[in-house]
Parts: structure tokens; C-alpha cells; sequence
């Protein structure tokens, strides 16, 4: 009787965590704290130096490996250069961190309209692309996980934040959908909500800000535990959730006049 001999099968490539946005504030958070955890990384953002320092950072604290994946995603090619870049690297994602995202605050009708455009596709076309392109792997893996930032902004109309806030509601309502899609394949997805939070977002936008500030790295833990106990809205912090709650009940006339009020730029405020 002779042995059969068995080929040894090739290893498997390492599944990394990419996260958008990543150079600064809660992307660079969801970062550090995902390399802790001994994850690799792909980060992806605009400004290169800023990546750089934070990959060098993460590999020389954690050991971990972290590629950079310079990208505009504004940019209509801005999805294809990533995921392009991903496959040269020969990189299968296994969580996907949609955090990039900005806002404006204004009256609409005054705002620069290519920047509203930019707007949407940041924080939804950019954000619907990258989920598509690496979903089906996770599907066929049967294991993956997606977080995607939408905002407590999603919950309600925000006057003079129109744009955002309505991208915001696009993210929580497709993250929804898509997590009843695939949680049978083994896939979990997670809308996450913070409000006001200590990043640059809210010192851009200083007029617009509600109530205290939570930390960027209370935010990513909210949205890692969701993750890990397969919770798919995860509002960030005991106030805004009560506030989130409490938005439903209400009217919805009621709730967009208040919303009017406190976000109403001080330029249009009755004096």
C-alpha cells in the first residue's frame, strides 16, 4: 500500500481591515484601534504625508502591515484606483471601514453648488462603490464585516445642512437593506451614528455644533462592538440615542423647525 502524497496548499492570504478616510479624526482612530487588535491595514485617504506617518506609526507600535492607497473620492475614478490598487497588492479585505465623508452648513441656495456635488459623492457614491467591489468576496467567504458612518443627522431633515443630512439618511437606510441582504452569508453590517464628535468635521462646520462632544475613540468602539455583537444601527453615546428616540416620536413638521433653529447660520438669525 503506498502513501499518497499531499501537496501542501498554499497559504492564505491575510484578510485586512481598509479604512477610508483614515488620516485624521475617526478614520485615524478606527486605525489605530483595528492595528491594536493586530489587524493588517489598507488606509486610504487624500493627503499622503499624513498616511504615511500613521502606517510607519501602526507597523513600528503593532507589527502590523499597512498599505496606502492615496485616493480623491470625489473623484469619479476614484473607486477603480482603489480597488485596482488592492488587487495589485494582491490584498483580499475582509472589513471595510467606509468612514470618509464631509459636511456643508448653509443656506442652500447659496452654497457652491460643485462642492454639494462632491458632498454626495464622498459620502455616498464613493461609499455604494467600495461596498460592491468588495462584498461578493465576503459573501463567498461567508465572513466579512462592513461599517459604514452615517450620522444621528440621518434621523431627521437638517435645514442648512440639506445635503448632509440627507446623504447621512442614504447611508443609514442602505446599510440597513444591505445587512438583512447578506447577514445570512455571513456578513455583518453596521450603520454607525455618532453626533457631535471632537474632529476636525465640527470645527469646519463650528456653527452647527449640538450638545458635548464624544471622542473619536469612543465613536470607533461603539461601532467595533456593533460589529461584534451583529447590531446594525449603533448610535453612538446614551445622549444621542435618547435624542435619536425621541426624534421618531415627534411630529416631523416639529422636528425640522426645531432642527431650523439650531442650525440656522447667524447671518440669517433675527437679531
Amino acid at each position: 500500500m503506498t502513501n499518497a502524497q499531499v501537496e501542501p496548499s498554499a497559504p492564505q492570504p491575510r484578510l485586512r481591515a481598509l479604512v477610508t478616510g483614515a488620516s485624521s479624526g475617526i478614520g485615524a482612530a478606527f486605525a489605530r484601534a483595528l492595528a491594536a487588535r493586530g489587524n493588517d491595514l489598507v488606509l486610504v485617504a487624500r493627503t499622503a504625508a499624513a498616511l504615511e506617518a500613521l502606517a510607519a506609526d501602526l507597523t513600528s507600535r503593532h507589527g502590523v502591515r499597512a498599505d496606502v492607497v492615496i485616493a480623491d473620492l470625489a473623484r469619479a475614478d476614484a473607486v477603480d484606483d482603489i480597488v485596482a490598487g488592492v488587487a495589485a497588492r494582491g490584498i483580499e479585505v475582509g472589513t471595510l471601514i467606509n468612514n470618509a465623508g464631509f459636511g456643508t452648513h448653509g443656506f442652500f441656495a447659496e452654497l457652491d453648488a460643485s462642492r454639494e456635488r462632491d458632498e454626495i459623492a464622498v459620502n455616498v457614491l464613493s461609499l455604494v462603490g467600495l461596498t460592491r467591489a468588495f462584498v461578493p468576496a465576503m459573501v463567498a467567504r461567508r465572513s466579512g464585516g462592513i461599517i459604514n458612518l452615517a450620522s444621528t443627522a440621518a434621523f431627521q431633515p437638517v435645514p442648512y445642512m440639506a445635503t448632509y443630512g440627507a446623504t447621512k439618511a442614504f447611508v443609514l437606510s442602505f446599510s440597513e437593506a444591505l445587512a438583512e441582504e447578506v447577514r445570512r452569508h455571513g456578513v455583518r453590517v453596521v450603520a454607525l451614528c455618532p453626533g457631535q464628535t471632537s474632529t476636525a468635521f465640527f470645527t469646519d462646520i463650528e456653527e452647527s455644533r449640538v450638545g458635548i462632544a464624544r471622542t473619536a475613540e469612543q465613536v470607533v468602539a461603539t461601532g467595533l462592538r456593533a460589529l461584534e455583537r451583529g447590531r446594525v444601527v449603533a448610535v453612538d453615546g446614551f445622549a444621542n440615542t435618547a435624542m435619536t428616540s425621541s426624534v421618531r416620536l415627534a411630529p416631523r413638521a416639529l422636528v425640522r423647525r426645531i432642527a431650523a433653529r439650531i442650525e440656522r447660520p447667524s447671518s440669517l438669525k433675527p437679531r
